[in-house]
Order: structure tokens, then sequence, then C-alpha cells
């Protein structure tokens, strides 16, 4: 019995425009649609292939807070080096690759709304 079919993240942000820089020009994702108050973007729907994500205004505070965590995401890229490349060529402050003890190789990246990336793949 199928219980579920999918599921979208909804990934808080402070600036969605800002936001979309990440998720569009770093990660390779589309726009599938936007929702405006006015003119300001409030919500807009991502999609890479079969991955969807979904952007949305943060309520409340805009800065992250000292120590916040926030959500977690890790990534398997295609090509982990091109990823990486990709992500420091637009300005994004990413870590070197590391080859892990668990048997991944890794970097990580920090997005506009603090939020940590890991991006691994299996060692070869």
């Amino acid at each position: 019995m199928e219980v579920v079919r999918s599921c979208i993240p909804i990934i808080p942000s402070a600036d969605l425009v800002r936001s979309q820089r990440f998720w569009v020009d770093g990660l390779g994702f589309e726009v599938e649609s936007e929702m405006r108050e006015g003119e300001r973007l409030v919500l807009c729907m991502l999609r890479s292939g079969g991955l969807r994500f979904m952007l949305n205004r943060r309520a409340g505070v805009t800065n992250a807070p000292k120590d916040f965590e926030g959500i977690r995401l890790y990534w398997a890229p295609a090509d982990l080096a091109r990823a990486r490349a990709q992500l420091a060529q637009l300005g994004y402050t990413v870590s070197e690759i590391v080859e892990r003890d668990y048997g991944q190789t890794e970097f990580f990246a920090t997005d506009e709304d603090g939020y940590s990336h890991c991006f691994g793949v299996a060692m070869q």
C-alpha cells in the first residue's frame, strides 16, 4: 500500500531572490512556479529532475542567530569537483574536498540563509 508518493522540503528564506542564486545558478534547479505579494517574491517551487523543493519567506527573524543549524541537506552530485567549482565560482565559501573514514568524499558549502549543505559521493 502506497502511503506517500513524494515529499517536498520547505526551505525558509530571508530573501527568496537572493536564495534562488544558490539553488538555480549553483545547483542547477529550475523555477517551476512563483507566488508574490505585490512585488515581493514569497514562495517559489524549484525542480531538478525528480527533485523538488519549495522556498518560502522566512517568518520572524531574517538573520540566522549564533550557532544556528536549521535544515541540513546531503547532496549526491554527479561530479563532486565540478559542483564545488561551480559554487566557488559564484562566490560561496566551500570547504576542501575531504575523504572521510566512513567511506564518503565530501565538501561543505553555506548558503545566504546560513544553511550548511554537504556534498558527497562514495569513495572510489
